[in-house]
């Protein structure tokens, strides 16, 4: 028999037991859904965890300030100023894995004003390496140079976000504005990079010299003038990453005086270890989540098998005198198993447009970034006909084996 009559013949089977057909595809269609809901929503994180990394720059380390203790209470992260400039230098000078080590000196919620215009943002002195660490690139006029680090200019880079609450769709470029009441002059504005995985608008910033951050705008801390916020590191491409956070540590804690007893006075972060990480815990989640939902297809499989066995027993009349006639034992197990993949594959059709439009649901309700593209479709279909497949060839091959005699004598 050929397959399209094969096919023709599933068709009918299928639309003359509308109900039943329903019931045992309604597994195959919630298997599928839910797999295309999971791998939409794992997709998304993997997605938004890249861009994360992307936005933070690769091969990325960062260097805060350690944490002042009082009475045995920590104050926290960033509260213990020690570390300065001199040890971003001596970073990138002595350790061979470093391509750029670029100090930062922020204040989170500085005014910015323009007209009757104002808002308040995270303003952060730093030297020109910082962009090319970040990977961030200028969208609109062009970045502080180190001339305008020496000569503590007074410019500064806005962020989209910024940009576009002081001055709207109009450029920024050219325009004064007031950092903490200093007149400085936009130069630049940032291009986008949206939001992070904390949920931070990372576009909601002002970059600015660090010589004008020190002596002009922020100002220097009174414990430690020297001091400093911190230090975002830029490592070889091909480096050890490992390697070279041991010796950056080893390097700050002999700048510090620091005896092999005590503790570190500052913190250094492996922002590339921390975001593969996360990475590897959202891969392994969304495998597991789709593990779970691919139950269904089991349930929606053994359903079929069911209903096939069961269609088998229906038919036999009608097998035997199929073979009677002179059908081939191959005719038959190809009319059954298509019969079977049939039913899973309008199933797999009715589950990917219902886990297409969950993923959309998922997106839009729950807030959380999904990736639809024309592979779930088609890994889903695979399921639906791999499980056809696979549950429907023991009733086919159990009706192929038929004796023509015998199935003509049952009742």
């Amino acid at each position: 028999m050929k397959l399209a009559n094969s096919t023709l013949a599933a068709l009918r089977a299928v639309r003359v037991n509308k109900l039943r057909s329903a019931l045992t595809m309604l597994g195959i269609v919630l298997g599928v859904s839910s797999v295309t809901v999971m791998m939409a929503v794992g997709g998304g994180a993997s997605q938004r965890i890249q861009t994360e990394m992307r936005n933070l720059g690769a091969n990325t380390i960062v260097l805060n300030s350690g944490a002042l203790k009082s009475g045995g209470v920590s104050k926290g992260q960033g509260s213990r100023p020690s570390v300065t400039l001199a040890d971003a230098q001596a970073i990138e000078n002595e350790v061979p894995a470093v391509v750029a080590a670029s100090p930062q000196h922020n204040f989170a919620g500085m005014q910015l004003i323009y007209g009757n215009a104002n808002w308040s943002t995270l303003v952060t002195g730093t030297t020109p390496e910082y962009l090319t660490i970040r990977n961030w690139t200028v969208s609109r006029g062009r970045a502080f140079d180190r001339e305008d680090v020496v000569q503590g200019s007074k410019v500064v880079v806005l962020g989209r976000t910024v940009a576009e609450k002081l001055f709207g769709n109009q450029s920024p470029v050219g325009q004064e504005i007031r950092v903490n009441r200093i007149p400085m002059t936009v130069i630049g504005e940032l291009a986008a990079k949206g939001q992070s995985l904390a949920g931070l608008d990372t576009d909601d910033t002002a970059v600015i010299p660090i010589s004008t951050a020190l002596n002009r705008v922020i100002g220097r801390n009174p414990a430690n003038p020297r001091a400093i916020s911190g230090v975002i590191i830029k490592v070889r491409d091909g480096a050890n990453m490992a390697s070279a956070f041991t010796e950056i540590r080893q390097v700050v804690r002999e700048r510090h005086g620091l005896l092999p007893a005590q503790e570190d006075d500052f913190y250094l972060i492996n922002l590339t270890e921390v975001m593969r990480a996360k990475e590897d815990s959202a891969r392994a989640l969304g495998i597991l989540l789709a593990a779970i939902a691919s139950v269904s297809l089991l349930v929606g499989g053994i359903g079929i098998m069911n209903i096939m066995l069961v269609s088998v027993t229906e038919r036999i009349r009608e097998i035997g005198l199929r073979l009677a006639v002179g059908a081939r034992r191959s005719d038959i197990l190809g009319q059954f198993l298509v019969e079977a993949i049939t039913l899973s594959l309008i199933g797999g059709i009715a589950g990917v447009a219902l886990g297409l439009g969950g993923a959309v649901a998922v997106e839009r309700y729950a807030n959380l970034g999904v990736v639809l593209n024309g592979q779930l479709s088609l890994v889903a279909m695979a399921f639906a006909a791999g499980v056809g497949i696979f549950f429907g060839f023991y009733p086919a091959w159990k009706a192929s084996l038929l004796q023509p005699v015998e199935a003509l004598r049952s009742d």
